[in-house]
């Protein structure tokens, strides 16, 4: 009795001492436990999402990848496969196992080594979000207090919810929604047995357990998880051999990405930065969308790669990247198709070995590296880098002919041997569904196009690849933009006194500065003048030294204050007589800006990408409130307000149910007043150098009564057989700098076409007869064919044409509404003048109220040109 009463004794000291140590450890450790709140609003590192304004997935930026997931959506076999490996007593304890404590004590005291850490999944939650992975007691103390708190807090599945989207899982993938795309390439709903096992195998050691970094012991770690659910009676025999007998099937796998569209996706990115800061604006989980619908940027994209590719194509082939083996020159030197140069040479690389190299050629889509295996008469077969064998017909060769220098090509090729030998590492691209010789262009190219009432961007493509060069052109690249400034000069003309009939002397003009000692000869390209013209063909024609005249008419204060309210930068427009003919350097998204004022009826809108930005629940954050082209702007004021709100309800439910969150629609639904954009010129000379510009995108006149002539963009009018687009070319000195800019009253566009370096020019092509007798009856006027010297027609205008072709598929045509106040009046095609004949001599005219001719023509003043005997006018198909 008296043992048994020293003992209670001594246990009731201890369990005293014990409880004050307890107590005293808590209130040590107090400091570092989570508070309730924390505990409740828990915020998961999850990567920002970018999306196109349909809400496919452009890009993702973070160095944790993750993808939150419900607890409901988890498979059950994945929570089984966890509970089973980690944590089988999960539903059983409150934070803490005391059998798995007293088994990791137990085996301390046998080896005196920490080699069982009896963490339960609260636990590991709470080292996950609170502490660190170190060793020690003081931490294990920590952890075992914060998972109590943890239980207190949340339930059971908020924990295991929390758990399965914190966990750090290998390849930078935290929780198992972002392990499943990392590993791969699937949802959660989409693995089977076998790989949702492999990834509950992945808490305990993921660098090293991982199937891309360690397969066999992944493979190993995955039969352990396997027998565990076995053992708890969570899978039968029968899935248990099944599933141990599948091979390792995981590959890296990036972001599930649905469009490319790095450029966009940039801007979008530096923009949350601009706003957040960067730790912020890549954890936050906030998800981004923008104004562009991915078809209008995939439009836009293949739009400008197919045009680089094309001017890179008729300028010539600068050969393979590099040969594997056999000499060039000696095959080269033999033209004739022998045995050896329809076979592999005898020092042929294995099939293995050419794979292993062409893995290592840089590629860009949409190219694809391939070794030449035999050259052929008229075809060559190739070995692609995906592992595909394929045969190049001659259709797809015959355009390489040797690159001498941007303004010189070499003689046709008669035969594949005269374009490349076998061993060549070359490149190949997809068009029009066949395979084709190709090779990266050095030319660059950048293309935006917006929506004229609001400013939202519609699509934006900064260069060839993004992964070739980050610099954005469309936004960064400052270029002189010749005569795309024309409509901006002709606008101030307008306001300024001039009308369309207005008569303005095509000639020379030779000025003498004396300051300088040197002539100012602007000339016409080509040289050609024409006399006495009408406004609205000179624009048409782009003729600079009508251009040169309205400016001296109006001064160069008068015209640069007007440039000015187009949104061009006051320091970017020179003051003297060159700007007239765009000798001033923009963007091309302050052009499109700028065009966009003609398109909308005035106004000046500001271009923005960020439609709305949601947080990682789903809920709408912020909404973009752009300016609209409308004074005042009530619902009912305009249908195109009406059209895009109710395209932003349609969207917004789209997303509601993709995120399957509770997106205010009712937001939308309050129909605010939209904010008017600044009117910066009337809508009636916005109309007036609108229509002048459809004149520039057209044939006009009668060929038969020899009134015919061509705009400077009439290729555009030829193939997208509409009359509802204007547009401008725009060249600069010795073509180093091309545009085309233009638009339909819903959509305006900017294509630019240059050399990054600003002193090379774009040179000229000659006649490839290989192409032309392919098909003699009809020119490709947008392809390969077109020769002559470069410009803004040839070189920007066919990325213009092709995205608009896409865009107005099935548009219904829809002219620009007339303003009040303009009258359209009969005059005489030469003079400008009233007239009363109604015959070929004769057009109408818009004027603006009051400014309409008040003189009619005389007779001995009409012209007929159906009776002269100029033919210098020719049909399109006669210009080569």
């Amino acid at each position: 009795m008296k043992h048994i009463k020293l003992l209670i004794l001594l246990i009731s000291i201890g369990s005293l001492v014990g409880a004050v140590a307890l107590v005293g450890i808590y209130f040590y450790i107090k400091p570092d436990l989570p508070s309730v709140t924390v505990l409740k609003d828990v915020r998961l590192q999850t990567p920002m999402r970018i999306y196109t304004h349909d809400g496919k997935l452009i890009s993702q930026y973070g160095v944790k990848r993750r993808i939150p997931v419900k607890l409901e959506d988890v498979p059950q076999d994945l929570i089984n496969a966890v509970l089973a490996t980690e944590d089988s007593r999960f539903y059983e304890h409150y934070g803490i196992d005391p059998i798995g404590l007293a088994r990791a004590a137990f085996n301390l005291l046998l080896t005196g080594e920490k080699q069982q850490g009896a963490s339960t999944l609260t636990m590991q939650l709470a080292r996950g979000f609170f502490l660190s992975r170190e060793k020690t007691y003081i931490r294990k103390i920590k952890e075992v207090f914060i998972a109590w708190h943890i239980e207190q807090v949340l339930s059971k599945e908020e924990i295991l919810e929390l758990y399965l989207n914190k966990v750090e899982l290998g390849h930078r993938a935290f929780g198992v929604g972002a392990a499943a795309q990392v590993y791969y390439g699937k949802s959660l709903q989409d693995l089977d047995l076998a790989q949702l096992a492999t990834i509950a195998g992945l808490p305990k050691a993921p660098s090293v357990l991982n199937p891309i970094s360690g397969p066999e012991r992944s493979k190993e770690r995955r039969r352990v998880v396997l027998l565990r659910m076995l053992d708890e009676e969570l899978i039968t025999q029968a899935q248990f051999d099944e599933a141990s007998a599948q091979p390792v099937s995981a590959k890296k796998h990036g972001a599930e990405i649905e469009i490319g569209a790095p450029y966009l996706a940039d801007l979008m990115y530096s923009e949350m930065v601009k706003i957040y800061g960067k730790e912020e604006a890549e954890t936050g989980g906030y998800q981004v969308y923008s104004t562009v619908p991915s078809a209008t940027q995939q439009a836009a994209q293949q739009a400008v790669v197919r045009n680089l590719h094309d001017y890179d194509e008729r300028h010539g082939y600068r050969g393979p990247v590099s040969y594997l083996w056999g000499n060039p020159d000696s095959q080269k030197a033999n033209k004739e198709p022998t045995k050896q140069n329809q076979s592999p040479a005898n020092d042929a690389w294995s099939e293995k070995e050419i794979l292993n190299a062409l893995a290592h050629v840089t590629r860009y889509y949409p190219l694809v590296p391939a070794a030449v295996l035999a050259v052929n008469e008229k075809s060559i077969d190739v070995l692609d880098a995906d592992g595909e064998r394929r045969t190049i017909t001659w259709e797809n060769l015959d355009w390489a002919r040797a690159y001498i220098t941007d303004s010189r090509q070499g003689d046709e090729p008669e035969t594949a041997n005269d374009i490349v030998s076998a061993g060549a590492v070359i490149y190949l691209r997809q068009q029009e569904g066949e395979w084709r010789i190709s090779q990266i262009p050095e030319v660059a190219g950048a293309f935006v196009a917006i929506n004229p009432h609001n400013g939202a961007v519609q699509a934006i493509v900064g260069g060839y690849s993004f992964y070739q060069s980050q610099f954005n052109r469309a936004t960064q690249a400052k270029r002189q933009v010749g005569s795309n400034i024309k409509p901006f000069i002709y606008s101030g003309a307008i306001e300024n006194g001039y009308t369309l009939a207005s008569i303005i002397n095509d000639a020379p003009i030779n000025q003498w500065n004396a300051a300088t000692g040197v002539a100012w000869r602007p000339q016409n390209s080509p040289a050609e003048y024409d006399g006495p013209i009408r406004l609205r063909v000179a624009l048409g024609k782009s003729k600079n030294v009508v251009s040169v005249r309205l400016l001296r008419g109006m001064g160069i204060d008068v015209a640069v204050k007007h440039l000015e309210k187009f949104g061009f930068n006051p320091d970017d427009i020179p003051h003297d007589e060159t700007v007239s003919l765009g000798s001033g350097s923009h963007t091309p998204l302050e052009v499109v800006r700028a065009m966009s004022v003609i398109a909308n009826g005035g106004f000046l809108v500001q271009p923005f990408f960020i439609d709305r930005v949601l947080n990682e629940k789903g809920k709408v954050l912020w909404k973009t409130d752009p300016v609209w082209d409308c004074n005042p702007c009530s619902d009912n004021e305009r249908s195109e307000a009406a059209v895009a709100t109710r395209e932003d309800a349609d969207v917004e439910a789209l997303l509601a149910a993709q995120l399957g969150s509770e997106v205010a629609l009712g937001q939308e639904a309050e129909q605010k007043t939209k904010k008017s954009a600044p009117q910066v010129i009337s809508s009636q000379n916005a109309f007036l150098v609108a229509d002048m510009m459809r004149t520039g995108v057209r044939a006009n006149g009668d060929w038969n009564k020899k009134t015919y002539w061509l705009g400077t963009g009439w290729r555009a009018r030829n193939l997208l057989q509409r009359t509802d687009i204007a547009g401008k070319t725009g060249t600069t000195n010795d073509s180093r700098d091309t545009w085309f800019s233009g638009f339909h009253r819903d959509l305006v566009a900017t294509a630019w076409v240059g050399f990054d370096d600003p002193n090379r020019n774009l040179g000229r092509a000659t006649r490839n007869q290989n192409l032309i007798n392919r098909n003699p009856e009809k020119f490709n006027w947008i392809g390969n064919a077109m020769i002559g010297a470069e410009d803004g027609a040839k070189a920007a205008g066919p990325a213009w044409i092709r995205f608009m072709q896409v865009m107005l598929d099935d548009v219904p045509y829809a002219p620009m509404p007339i303003p009040d106040d303009l009258v359209r009046v009969r005059i005489d095609r030469t003079t400008g003048k009233l007239t009363r004949r109604t015959d070929h001599t004769t057009l109408f005219e818009y004027f603006l109220q009051g400014t309409q001719p008040t003189v009619y023509v005389r007779d001995d003043e009409v012209v007929d040109p159906a009776q002269e005997d100029d033919n210098s006018a020719l049909e399109p198909e006669e210009i080569f």
